[in-house]
């Protein structure tokens, strides 16, 4: 029988200690390896991790403060517009060409003045300086109010190699008591070259040196503009035209054109010769020299253009048998004198038309025989109704001959329009049967017929 093993077998070694293995040389380098590895990552990490955390906490800040900003309309920055403001007082004439003086649609020199921003003119105790430049056609569209530097940022130079755009003696100009005139200033270059294919004339105060500008002034801009070069004059229009224009300056008649070589081949050379012979055979103007390639649209344009011709102040006196007729410069009858008894206009409708057709004819065809005179200022631009009044015959001007004595009132008004005779501002006529316009007082569309 097996002796029993007694509980806890080894009790028979008791003070028997347990051997601890040692680690080997190579674990030793691996675990020394590992914890250099770890450090060097953490230490790379470390600056990476910095930077990621403090620019989302950049960004939490940044939304946490901006955002009741970006969302409370009230508290949006708003641009207000300066309380004083330049401004030009009147537009310019156009068109524009480059060597020309730029001046108002009146012809006197631009007028800048100082106003608040109820558009009432004001002034400052002190003078300021004002500069002429130019800006871009497409600035200013639709704005009451632009910083300085968009106003800055829309200034227009010159083209390389070219001469500055803007040349005269006045570009800089001292403002005092709110209002300052603009010199001879005229541009060096067209506006085909920029974008817009338009310039604005603009005025800015300019900081006088050493003294700071109290206040902001907004600067002052034009309308937009084309300006074209100078031998494009050579061919404008002219608004209104004069009588001794060159007949293609009338709209519609080019200069050398197919109408134009018409109307020179039958004498008619001038926007007076265009008249007259419109006043005496209107059907042989239209339809035998210009003919069917002017069409009525075309006609109605040219006839609308000449007008507004300028009538001037001189008269013409023909002589006869037993007869002395006045004729304004465009052939059209104003007096006539038979056997010593004086017909005004009104007068004409109730004599012989034939007869007085065929003097206007023969009068016409020896034109260049006629005797000129300084006579009634057919032109005045408002001056007749206050120089001689409504309803009133005209001041003699051939006392010597008696044929303008004032002996009775002449129907019409003399109203404030170029062809100052008659009413409704134009010459007027009455039309024999052979087409004949004679001079009378009135027409309801206030043109020639």
């Amino acid at each position: 029988m097996a002796a029993k093993r007694f509980f806890g077998g080894d009790e028979d070694q008791p003070n028997q200690k347990r051997i601890k293995t040692r680690p080997s040389f190579a674990s030793v380098i691996k675990e020394v390896v590992m914890v250099n590895f770890f450090e060097n990552f953490c230490s790379s990490l470390e600056p990476m991790l910095r930077r990621v955390v403090s620019e989302e906490v950049e960004n939490g800040l940044k939304r946490r403060c901006m955002g009741p900003i970006q969302r409370s309309p009230s508290l949006k920055m708003i641009r207000h517009a300066p309380a004083l403001r330049l401004a030009f007082v009147k537009r310019l004439n156009l068109p524009i060409f480059t060597g020309t003086k730029i001046v108002d649609n009146d012809g006197g020199p631009l007028q800048i003045v100082l106003t608040d921003h109820n558009k009432i003119s004001t002034c400052l105790a002190y003078p300021i300086k004002v500069e002429i430049l130019v800006v871009d056609g497409d600035f200013h569209a639709g704005k009451d109010a632009w910083s300085s530097d968009e106003f800055s940022s829309s200034i227009v130079r010159e083209r390389a190699g070219k001469r500055p755009l803007l040349a005269g003696d006045q570009l800089s100009i001292t403002m005092r008591d709110g209002v300052c005139f603009v010199g001879d200033v005229e541009f060096t270059d067209n506006s085909s070259w920029i974008r817009s294919r338009k310039f604005r004339l603009a005025a800015r105060v300019v900081a006088q040196h050493g003294q700071a500008q109290p206040q902001v002034i907004q600067e002052a801009v034009t309308e937009p503009f084309v300006v074209k070069d100078h031998r494009g004059e050579l061919y404008k229009k002219h608004h209104p035209p004069a009588l001794d224009d060159e007949v293609w300056r009338l709209e519609k008649i080019g200069k050398s054109g197919a109408f134009h070589q018409k109307l020179s081949s039958n004498g008619i050379n001038t926007v007076q010769d265009f008249l007259k012979l419109y006043i005496v055979d209107s059907p042989k103007l239209k339809k035998q020299i210009l003919g069917n390639g002017m069409s009525e649209k075309m006609w109605n344009a040219t006839l609308k253009h000449a007008k507004n011709c300028v009538m001037g102040t001189k008269v013409y006196r023909c002589h006869g048998n037993d007869y002395t007729l006045i004729f304004n410069p465009i052939c059209q009858l104003i007096q006539a004198e038979f056997n010593g008894n004086v017909y005004h206009q009104s007068d004409f409708k109730t004599m012989q038309m034939a007869y007085i057709e065929s003097l206007v004819k023969d009068a016409y065809a020896k034109w260049n025989s006629l005797e000129e005179l300084d006579g009634i200022p057919l032109l005045t631009q408002g001056e007749m109704v206050e120089q001689y009044g409504n309803e009133q015959q005209l001041v003699s001007y051939f006392s010597e001959s008696s044929l303008m004595q004032s002996s009775g009132a002449v129907d019409g008004d003399y109203s404030d329009n170029q062809w100052g005779l008659v009413n409704n501002n134009t010459i007027n006529s009455c039309t024999s049967k052979a087409g004949v316009r004679f001079f009378s007082e009135s027409s309801s569309e206030g043109d020639i017929p």
